[in-house]
């Protein structure tokens, strides 16, 4: 079952009289030819391109009578027909008005170039235009925009100039923000009522503890910094930059989030500290959620302590627990794999600093709570990243701690590895098991112990156990899949579905790398495609890659100081959530301060294209469909970077 979270905005909306956002629907620029036309016939491709010796799939949607003699015609850049072909046979309906979606076969196309689909005979339709090309080449580029949106989310003093550093379009940036959290006041956790929506202290209590906090990244289209999603994050550009060693940005900003994440863990007192700010308060609390700004105003805020705002200004510090006291083992486990991921990338240049990381994940792992009563705390509230497992967690630590200690010569490599196997094989007993996101790594940690295990076992674990458990992550998908007419691996009525569809993509990367069975090639190469524009709604998820992408995300920097017309200054490599339930549209986020955004598909309404209980929406209040967020950003980065790695095997 792949697991969901409440999106971090919508706790806020319940005390905010939230109002639908009004209209005003900007069209998108498509290039020559590339609006469906009038006989309601949509053509659907992957709008970052096809890799070389792939799969390759497209969709036609449209009225079964429509498709039933059509053809299609491949051409290129100068509008000659490279190639021809019949339609595929139907794989179902999807809504009242496309009663028949059909696949186009594109696996011949192997000469690198730029492409669109025509259809011929007894239906009319032109695609957006789409690349073939090496892994490495398509993929690349979508890896640095990815590192871009990191940098647009950068807190503190360490933010980049607005200068684009590699000639493409202007980077969107902002002002130094939040100074005051290097001088930030650790407070008792507050009380919420029991769905996380209500703060139901009068005042928040400060313990009296100060701490430099400063530094980091925003957590999504808010300014919240957590531990949770950031050392998930950092966990990620590691693992990629193992892949990728020659990409300087990457390596930049996964120091950057190091950095932060060495600040929130305090190895004198043995202190992790969760969060900082708060999103959901009352009259006498104002939060983060309830302003709609640049991150650089609250610097400005006048205030004294106890007025509202105060805490938007001095935002509060939260502990995982008390100094000393045992650490929840979703943050520990997480911490601990960031900080080893850091020991192994230091390790053969510099064995002090490799050293230092590994004794820091060493005393985080220790203080793991492994007999936790009740869920594990992940942020506060914990309605805000609820998680129901926590073994994968300690697995990926214990996991990377045992490469770390192999690669700095360290004993107690054969401890930790013990430790990964037993909370594997208690994962695997367990009934939460999901597929690769934020609430579950199991994925990274399975990987990666195996390499650790080397062919032997542990614990009644070995290579072949974790293998399996890779496996049936991906037949969930695949059995998805195989029900729906776009050939979708996750649940897009469903939060997630995007960030999760990309998880499939690199689950499916490491299996093949690990196990050298290219048996799950073509499904990875559909969910890329799907989350790149082969939809039902035809939009690329990521934005700036394709044709069609969001161009108005429930982003306050992007809303405020962004275009929003799809050029010039956008959030370039930012992945949005993408289709969500239907009935979790019915309100909007809106804020007296937020500039009014809403763009259309390239013809008619995305409403158009909605089915199966399933709906997307580009506008800025729709933090349902384009919030984006680290975790799904650094998921995507993750999936593209083992992609390109296809071009070395």
């Amino acid at each position: 079952m792949i697991s969901s979270r409440t999106p971090r905005l919508v706790l806020a909306a319940a005390g905010l009289g939230i109002l639908l956002v009004a209209a005003g629907l900007y069209g998108l620029p498509l290039g020559d030819g590339a609006e469906d036309p009038p006989t309601g016939v949509a053509v659907r491709v992957d709008q970052v391109g096809y890799v070389r010796g792939e799969t390759k799939r497209a969709y036609v949607m449209g009225p079964a009578t429509a498709l039933a003699g059509a053809r299609f015609e491949v051409v290129d850049a100068r509008n000659h027909v490279v190639t021809a072909g019949r339609l595929g046979s139907s794989t179902g309906r999807w809504n009242a008005r496309y009663s028949s979606v059909r696949t186009v076969d594109l696996s011949a196309l192997d000469t690198p170039g730029t492409y669109r689909v025509v259809l011929t005979g007894t239906a009319a339709g032109r695609s957006p235009a789409f690349r073939v090309a090496g892994a490495r080449e398509l993929m690349a580029p979508l890896v640095r925009d990815n590192v871009r949106f990191l940098q647009a989310q950068r807190d503190g003093a360490d933010v980049l100039p607005a200068a684009p550093r590699d000639g493409r379009s202007p980077a969107l940036r902002h002002g130094p923000s939040h100074l005051a959290d290097r001088d930030a006041a650790v407070h008792a956790p507050p009380e919420y009522d029991e769905e996380g929506t209500e703060l139901l202290d009068e005042r928040l209590t400060p313990t009296g503890d100060r701490v430099d906090v400063s530094g980091g990244w925003f957590d999504a289209g808010d300014f919240l910094k957590f531990t949770g999603t950031t050392s998930y994050a950092t966990a990620a550009l590691l693992l990629a930059q193992r892949d990728v060693p020659d990409m300087m940005e990457l390596s930049a900003e996964a120091t950057h989030g190091l950095a932060w994440l060495d600040r929130m863990w305090d190895e004198d007192t043995g202190t992790l500290y969760a969060q900082v700010g708060v999103g959901v308060g009352n009259d006498a609390v104002r939060t983060d959620h309830d302003v709609w700004r640049l991150p650089e105003a609250d610097d400005r805020l006048d205030v004294s302590p106890g007025d509202p705002d105060h805490t938007i200004k001095h935002r509060p510090v939260f502990r995982a627990a008390e100094p000393g006291e045992v650490i929840s083992p979703s943050l520990a486990g997480r911490v601990t794999a960031a900080f080893a991921l850091a020991a192994q990338r230091a390790a053969a240049t510099d064995e002090e600093e490799a050293q230092d990381w590994l004794d820091k994940a060493a005393e985080v792992y220790a203080l793991a709570d492994t007999d936790p009563d009740g869920p594990p705390l992940t942020a506060i509230p914990s309605a805000f990243y609820p998680e129901d497992s926590w073994q994968d967690d300690m697995e990926f630590g214990g996991a990377e701690l045992a490469l770390a200690a192999r690669e700095l010569g360290d004993d107690r490599e054969s401890g930790w590895a013990d430790d990964a196997a037993v909370w594997a094989r208690e994962y695997l007993r367990s009934d939460v098991r999901g597929t690769l996101g934020v609430a579950d790594v199991s994925a990274l940690a399975h990987a990666d112990l195996a390499t650790v295990l080397d062919g032997g076992r542990a614990h009644g674990i070995g290579a072949e156990d974790l293998y399996e458990d890779l496996r049936r992550q991906l037949e969930d998908g695949v059995a998805r899949a195989a029900d729906d007419p776009f050939g979708a691996g996750a649940v897009y009525d469903d939060f997630d579905a995007v960030p999760h569809t990309f998880g499939l993509v690199a689950t499916a990367r490491l299996y093949a790398s690990a196990t050298g069975d290219t048996h799950y090639a073509a499904f990875a190469g559909r969910q890329r495609g799907w989350a790149l524009g082969a939809n039902p709604w035809g939009s690329s998820f990521v934005i700036g890659a394709g044709e069609v992408f969001p161009h108005c995300p429930e982003h306050q920097l992007a809303n405020l100081r962004g275009s929003h017309d799809g050029t010039g200054a956008i959030l370039r490599g930012a992945v949005v959530n993408g289709p969500n339930g239907a009935a979790k549209l019915a309100e909007l986020n809106s804020f007296p301060t937020m500039r009014k955004c809403a763009a259309a598909p390239p013809a008619g309404s995305w409403k158009d294209f909605d089915g199966k209980g399933a709906r997307y929406l580009d506008d800025v209040g729709a933090w349902q469909t384009v919030e984006p967020a680290l975790d799904f950003t650094t998921t995507a980065l993750l999936a593209f970077v083992l992609t390109a790695r296809s071009d070395d095997r």
